[in-house]
């Protein structure tokens, strides 16, 4: 994964202030996520893992939102 793509989900699941928010949830200190996105640490190779989950509940609270909308 490259520092773009995990800026990329980052901000897709908490905006433009993502780091703090992934850190809580990944369960990382947030200098971490900061080294990572900026490229002075490589990103692990399980977080994209991490990060489809993270989106893929995302995605459900999102969908379930959107249909209590339509009613």
């Amino acid at each position: 994964m490259t520092p773009d793509l995990l800026r990329e989900a980052g901000e897709a699941l908490f905006g433009p202030q993502w780091q703090t928010a992934l850190s809580r949830d990944l369960e990382v200190n947030d200098r971490t996520i900061r080294r990572w996105a900026n490229g002075q640490n490589p990103v692990p190779d399980g977080l994209a893992a991490d990060l489809r989950a993270l989106l893929k509940a995302r995605g459900f609270a999102l969908a379930a939102v959107r249909r209590k909308l339509r009613r």
